[in-house]
């Protein structure tokens, strides 16, 4: 049985956030439905309840720390304690344009929805995570983490520093028993996805399920080994990298890293 209870997913109402929600409710996890509208998460909290899981819908823009923190306490006080987030809300460049072309409202927007909002939410749950010695965060990464995209410089420079962010507080967070993860789904076919130019004309989209398989791994705890690395579940065999996870920390693999110029480069 899985040692999680209940679990908050912020972009409940739509793609990512949707399918994980009713893969989460699927495993008898109580899921907590975080979005800023509130017709599409109470609709999928309807959903979940005619199927006999308990949910209970919250609204929030993940970017208004106060809105958040209640959307948190209201989580809390329906289900108990919450023992995972999936901080999956996020945003996209609305143009394939260099980034001194961007709108410049619409790059900080993107920018504040994908770092500011998971930072907003790790801050509500985490001091009752580190009381109770135990918790889960998983962060939707992406490619554009690590590898520079010119075209989506906002939706790549938010998901680097998430990934920093992440690198930053798994260890201290880890000592506690709480992990946090980074964990890339791959191109998915979604509503987001499908209006990004690259991906026009795409038909061979990861499949979902490698995602939704990966964070009901890190809710079962099988994955708390790699906690604080980039992990690509559509690439990885996670649970293969978990039994390698001594020999990743040997050589401090997965994680963001500059790159010396040689043996006598003073900063390597």
């Amino acid at each position: 049985m899985s040692p999680t209870s209940a679990a908050l997913v912020t972009g409940a109402a739509r793609g990512i956030g949707r399918l994980a929600a009713r893969r989460l409710a699927a495993e008898g996890i109580a899921v907590a439905l975080l979005g800023r509208s509130p017709d599409g998460v109470r609709a999928l909290h309807e959903e979940l309840a005619a199927g006999g899981a308990r949910s209970v819908p919250v609204v929030a823009d993940v970017t208004d720390p106060e809105a958040v923190r209640a959307a948190v306490a209201e989580a809390e006080a329906a289900l108990g304690p919450l023992d995972l987030v999936l901080n999956n809300a996020g945003l996209i460049d609305a143009a394939e344009v260099p980034f001194w072309e961007a709108d410049q409202d619409q790059w900080w927007a993107v920018v504040e929805t994908n770092l500011r909002g998971p930072a907003n939410v790790d801050r509500a749950v985490l001091p009752g995570m580190v009381a109770r010695g135990r918790g889960r965060i998983v962060n939707v990464s992406s490619g554009f983490a690590v590898e520079a995209f010119p075209d989506y410089s906002a939706y790549s420079t938010s998901k680097t520093a998430l990934l920093r962010l992440t690198d930053t507080i798994a260890g201290p967070l880890a000592a506690k028993g709480v992990y946090v993860f980074d964990i890339s789904p791959g191109a998915l076919e979604t509503d987001m996805t499908a209006g990004m130019a690259m991906f026009a004309g795409k038909t061979d989209w990861y499949s979902p399920d490698r995602f939704l398989d990966a964070l009901v791994a890190v809710a079962e705890g099988r994955l708390d080994a790699l906690a604080g690395r980039f992990l690509h579940a559509g690439k990885d065999d996670l649970d293969a990298l978990a039994t390698r996870a001594a020999e990743l920390a040997d050589h401090d693999a997965r994680r963001l890293h500059l790159r010396p110029y040689g043996p006598d480069d003073p900063q390597q």
